[in-house]
């Protein structure tokens, strides 16, 4: 599946106000995750890396000790086992993140979705 219409992947609501489609290779999984204003991904770790970037809106995001307000631009990465969290602030927010290695819960989730093949 080298070409991905975000329309056609299922989504996945993982806290309230939080939407996302995460299609996923071998070794890779994409987030693309809508927040409406005020969602919060709460604190949590996870052990994979995780890396992304705002496309749209503002997000309060927390990684570790450190918290900082980010705008459409704005590029993270979060290495493993380190805690967490996002708010959208303002308004909408859209981000894009990445996964190494796929997140086996997310892709569960996306499975059940999934009609099997054959």
């Amino acid at each position: 599946m080298p070409f991905i219409d975000i329309r056609e992947v299922p989504v996945i609501e993982p806290v309230p106000g939080c939407r996302m489609r995460t299609p996923f290779g071998e070794h890779l999984m994409l987030s693309y995750l809508e927040m409406d204003e005020g969602a919060e991904v709460p604190w949590h770790s996870h052990p994979h890396e995780q890396g992304g970037i705002l496309i749209r809106g503002r997000v309060q995001l927390s990684i570790g000790d450190e918290t900082r307000l980010c705008e459409a631009g704005s590029m993270f990465i979060i290495p493993p086992n380190v805690k967490h969290r996002a708010v959208a602030v303002g308004g909408p927010a859209v981000v894009l993140d990445c996964f190494s290695p796929v997140r086996e819960d997310y892709a569960e989730m996306l499975n059940k979705y999934i009609p099997p093949v054959g």
